[in-house]
Order: C-alpha cells, then structure tokens, then sequence
C-alpha cells in the first residue's frame, strides 16, 4: 500500500509531501519530496515489534537547517572535493565552498534541498517510488544538464532498494548516495555503539586532517578499521584509538571487494533487538560514518528525540571522495550517452 500525506511547507510556501510504502508486514518507509529523503523505516525486531530505524526530523526547518543530511539523496557529488575544483580535460571548474575550503555532498544547494518530482506505483506486492531532478548546466559549478532518477523498491520481504540512474548533454562528474542514520535498535534508543558491523573490504582510503584523500591506501587487516570479521562498531571508540578520525569515531572510505556487480558487503546487527540489516552495492566503495559531529544543540529529531552524537552509522555507497583530482581513482566522469547507473539494497531480517 502507498499512501500520500502532506509533510510541511517550505520557506516559499512550496510544499513537502510524504509517501509512505507499508508492505504485507506492516513494515513501512517514509520517502519525502524534499530531498527524496528516508524519513521514516518501520522495521520489525525478532518479536515483531516495529522501530523506526532511521534518525530525522518532523519539520522542513529542522531539515533545511541540518548539516547532517538526514535520509538525503545527495549530489551531484557526495563526500568532499578537494579545494572546491576538478579539471576536465584541461578546463578547470570551480564549486560552491561549504566544508572549510573544500566542497562537500553537492554544495549550498545540493540534491539534498530541492523538490524532486515524485511518482509511485505497484505491481504484485512490490511498491516504487522515482523521484527525478533537472540539474540544470553550471549548477553549484558542475558542467552539464544532468537529467535524474532515483527509483526506490519495497517489497514484502522487508528488502529497500534504490537505483540511481542519470545521462548528461555534456561531460561532467557524478558520486550520487544516500545519508541514512541507521540505528537498529530504533531511533530513540540512544547510540550504535553496541551495533556490529561485517564488511568485505581490505583497504581504506587514507586522508589528511580535513577528511581529503592523499592517493594514499591502508590495508585494515589487525587494524582497529578491520570489519572483515564481525565486531562491535564501539570497540576501538571505546578505546579512544588515536588513529579514528578526530578520537571520535569512523568517517572513513572503504575500498570495497567488488567486481562491479551488486554483491553483499555488509551486515549491521543490533544485539538487542535481534535486527539485521544487510546491504549490497555495485558502487565500488563506502563511506562509514558513526555520526561524530551530531549534537546536542541540533533542532530535535521526530517525536522530541535529543540529537546524541553517534546516534546511528551512515553506511554511504560511493565513489572514492576527491576522485576527480585522483587520477589513479576509479573515474566519476559521465560522457553524453552514457547511463550512470548503480544500486543499493538493503535487506532487513530479524
């Protein structure tokens, strides 16, 4: 079933709808115009039990207003570049700066705070939903027209999956995720830090004091990145391990172990609750973040819930950040008549 109900109005008096997709289950996700962003994720627990399992806000203000792109779609690049600029044969173009002196998850007015056009059907139990953008040439400095759509799938085996897809009418650069703030055991359960986390990488990408990549590479094996056998996300927080990006957490890239096909490369699980999320990509890599810098003077997440940092972990699909100035990177570069397409499965189970 998908229902549609009014969100919020924007500054401008736009307004901001909600669509909700409850399957057979009575687990359900809430998508909104604004962003295209996961607000709600009703999820059951090993007794059956609903939880919304993603963090976010009941307002548009609170939405406009966070610098942690709750549930947002993000573009056209997400993670940082560099100094704000790439070069495309030889041009150089110059982005909006919004991270220090760097560029971060598409600039002023990313993916993140536009209208998406929204349309929804179903077929036999399976409920979808395409948001789509035009983000037109020059665009918080990017070249090219970039026509967009993001196809949300929901079914009744509790499986959320979103394909991104876009075309060009001139070369550009494209590093499209989502920036979900899981937390299993719900959103008003306090932190993730008792979560366990499974991923099939061997290496991260190595970063200098503003989160931008060296070139550099770190092989996590016997490392406190190491997740290839499962562990609790706190453990190395817990020992205030020096190497962890600022003494507080994850916020690092992991090279994935793919071959361009969309493969299971990580599993999240909540010990108390008994749910397990397990995700699948073709992106060849993943931001992993356990939300550092979330505070405690944000607007209140839903239901009055106090913002704690580490309220949840951001299991972000990507390419590697800074990936247009790295030539020794996989490209992120989108020529006319080519179809930038890539897709994220999440699949809850209990």
């Amino acid at each position: 079933m998908i229902t549609k109900s009014f969100f919020d109005k924007m500054p401008d008096g736009r307004e901001v709808y909600a669509y909700t997709l409850t399957n057979s289950n009575n687990a359900s996700v809430k998508l909104l115009s604004l962003g295209g962003r996961i607000n709600e994720l009703n999820i059951p627990d090993k007794n059956g039990v609903l939880a919304d399992v993603v963090c976010g806000f009941d307002n548009v203000k609170a939405y406009l207003g966070d610098i942690g792109y709750h549930g947002a779609l993000i573009g056209r690049f997400g993670n940082r570049i560099s100094k704000a600029k790439f070069s495309i044969d030889g041009k150089e173009y110059n982005l909006f700066v919004n991270n220090g002196r760097n560029h971060l998850h598409g600039g002023e007015f990313g993916f993140d705070k536009k209208i998406w056009d929204i349309k929804t059907w179903e077929i036999g139990g399976t409920m979808y939903l395409e948001a789509s953008i035009v983000s037109p040439d020059g665009e918080e400095g990017y070249p090219g027209t970039l026509q967009v759509k993001v196809l949300y799938t929901f079914d009744n085996e509790n499986v959320l999956s979103i394909n991104y897809k876009a075309t060009t009418d001139k070369k550009t650069i494209v590093n499209m995720t989502n920036h979900s703030y899981f937390n299993l055991a719900g959103h008003d359960s306090g932190t993730i830090m008792d979560h366990t986390l499974w991923l099939d990488a061997d290496k991260i990408t190595l970063t200098d004091d503003e989160l931008i990549p060296t070139g550099k590479e770190l092989c996590v094996e016997n490392t406190e990145f190491d997740f290839k056998k499962e562990k609790t996300i706190g453990k190395e927080i817990d020992n205030n391990n020096i190497n962890l990006i600022y003494g507080q957490g994850y916020d690092h890239n992991y090279i994935l172990n793919t071959n361009g096909e969309i493969k299971h490369f990580a599993t999240l699980k909540d010990p108390k609750s008994g749910r397990v999320m397990k995700v699948y990509t073709n992106q060849p890599c993943v931001q992993i973040y356990t939300g550092n810098c979330v505070a405690t003077d944000y607007e209140p997440f839903k239901n009055g819930v106090k913002p704690i940092k580490r309220c949840g972990v951001c299991i972000e699909t990507q390419h590697a950040p800074d990936a247009p100035n790295h030539p020794e990177f996989l490209t992120c570069e989108l020529n006319p008549g080519e179809l930038y397409d890539y897709t994220t499965v999440f699949k809850f189970e209990n």
